[in-house]
């Protein structure tokens, strides 16, 4: 079998939902698959004395006893120290329906929904004949469209943007509204000065001489990287060495742009002295 076979198999396995992408009477069967990988380094809490895993026992805050599982039941709180009890089957009635299905409720400008409320990513992939399923990434990919509607995973109801992603379709949930904070509501926000025109000036010359074009593969995880050197010390008995970073240096606004743009001219003069 080929990588890229073997890739491709690799994905649809890890598909967690099948369903259709509903629009209008037309159904297309798709397979949800987990796109997006977090690759933070996982720490144990370990006993110093013997070097294993401490474990995690389910006290009660009262008698401060271990308590089993079936006894365990959950619970809302209401008022600060008070619960009431939530018994399972109440949960489960009250869950949202899931008929598998992916509804679009309309076509938009793939640029009209603000990036803030985007949740997490999935890849969609066809499940079944791809007629359709390339049909619809089409007309998303050429007219620059994408579909928001509704998807029901787990115990969440989200609204979702459908559109084309490098030959896929793909699915992100977005954020409800009042889960994402308004800054026009913060105080500290609304207090802030307007700058003046001598520091517009400034930071303007200094963004024009930095822009350029993002590459995402410009940026790594150092952090995880210098975790990973020192990991691999202390396998090997050998000492790792860590430089602290300086403390950032708070000084004037004016001198720092000032300071800033000069240093940006004498980098492009030693460039230009270097071709």
């Amino acid at each position: 079998m080929s990588k890229g076979a073997a890739g491709s198999e690799q994905t649809t396995r890890r598909a967690f939902w099948t369903g259709a992408l509903s629009i209008g009477l037309v159904n297309i069967p798709v397979r949800l698959a987990v796109m997006v990988k977090d690759h933070t380094v996982q720490f144990h809490l370990l006993h110093r004395k013997d070097g294993q895993p401490v474990r995690y026992e389910r006290v009660c805050t009262k008698d401060n006893e271990v308590v089993p599982w079936e006894e365990i039941v959950r619970g809302f709180e209401v008022r600060e120290g008070e619960y009431i009890v939530l018994e399972k089957e109440e949960i489960d009635a009250v869950k949202p329906e899931s008929d598998r299905r992916i509804r679009i409720d309309r076509f938009i400008n793939v640029l009209s929904v603000d990036p803030v409320y985007f949740d997490r990513t999935y890849l969609l992939l066809p499940d079944g004949p791809a007629d359709a399923y390339a049909l619809l990434r089409e007309t998303f990919r050429t007219m620059g469209k994408g579909g928001v509607g509704r998807i029901t995973l787990r115990t969440k109801e989200y609204p979702v943007l459908v559109r084309e992603y490098q030959d896929a379709l793909v699915l992100t949930t977005l954020h409800y509204p009042d889960e994402v904070t308004d800054p026009g509501q913060i105080e500290i926000l609304t207090a802030i000065r307007a700058p003046g025109t001598k520091e517009l000036s400034l930071a303007g010359k200094i963004v024009s001489d930095l822009s350029g074009e993002f590459e995402i593969g410009d940026y790594h995880d150092t952090y995880r990287e210098r975790i990973e050197a020192l990991i691999q010390s202390k396998m090997t008995g050998t000492t790792y060495h860590v430089e602290k970073p300086k403390a950032a240096e708070v000084r004037d606004l004016m001198s720092a742009l000032e300071e800033t743009l000069a240093r940006l001219k004498a980098e492009r003069a030693s460039v230009k002295g270097s071709e």
